[in-house]
């Protein structure tokens, strides 16, 4: 099974350009940072609701991504909102991605050649990882949001972190955003964590939008 980070880089693989499409640094940053998180979750490893985010088993995983947030929380005095961590974890982002890369190399799902990332498999399935091969995360996402396709816990994870990240506004045109973002919401309400790290993400934007703009008056 593929981490979220694994495949939040995946959903912005641009096959033409062969190359990751840009976004903001932040908007990475802090998707990357919920990808994490909500990798901890679905391990058993934290909980969480809309005010604070609970260590409920703190024996690391044995992965050189995940466990250094989980000792974080883990050492942690107190408890700390979706917010605080979101903001800790993103301290990792740089480290996330680089080893989200090598892992997609390593399991033959992207080939790296001359500063370029190619997609190895063209029948855009994943090679067979843990006994079946995995749909590609772009196309699996997109049925789901243009039809009324039942997602997947994993799905609604994607979504909520690409929505609070603002990937879908790089990825669709204005006027399929549109169309999709009643679905969006209604996908978003799916999931506790998914509300919490994504309402984290936004309160964060928001604060640096605040601190941006005395700046440019």
């Amino acid at each position: 099974m593929l981490r979220f980070a694994e495949e939040i880089m995946l959903l912005l693989l641009d096959d033409e350009q062969e190359k990751f499409i840009r976004v903001p640094d932040w908007s990475l940053r802090y998707a990357l940072a919920g990808a994490v998180l909500m990798d901890l979750a679905l391990e058993d490893r934290v909980d969480t609701d809309l005010e604070k985010l609970i260590l409920v088993d703190g024996t690391p995983l044995g992965d050189p991504v995940l466990d250094p947030v989980l000792a974080d929380i883990a050492a942690a005095s107190g408890t700390h909102d979706a917010r605080f961590w979101v903001e800790r974890a993103a301290n990792h982002a740089y480290e996330t991605r680089e080893a989200a890369i090598d892992r997609l190399v390593a399991r033959g799902i992207l080939e790296r050649r001359e500063g370029r990332f190619l997609w190895v498999f063209r029948a855009r399935r994943y090679p067979v990882i843990d006994g079946k091969a995995e749909r590609e995360v772009k196309l699996r996402i997109m049925e789901v949001l243009f039809s009324d396709q039942v997602p997947t816990p994993r799905d609604v994870v994607m979504i909520c972190l690409s929505d609070a990240c603002g990937i879908f506004a790089e990825l669709l045109s204005k006027r399929e955003l549109r169309h999709v973002m009643p679905r969006i919401e209604l996908i978003r309400r799916m999931d506790l964590i998914g509300r919490a790290v994504t309402a984290a993400i936004r309160d964060i934007e928001v604060s640096l939008a605040q601190a941006i703009r005395p700046h440019m008056a």
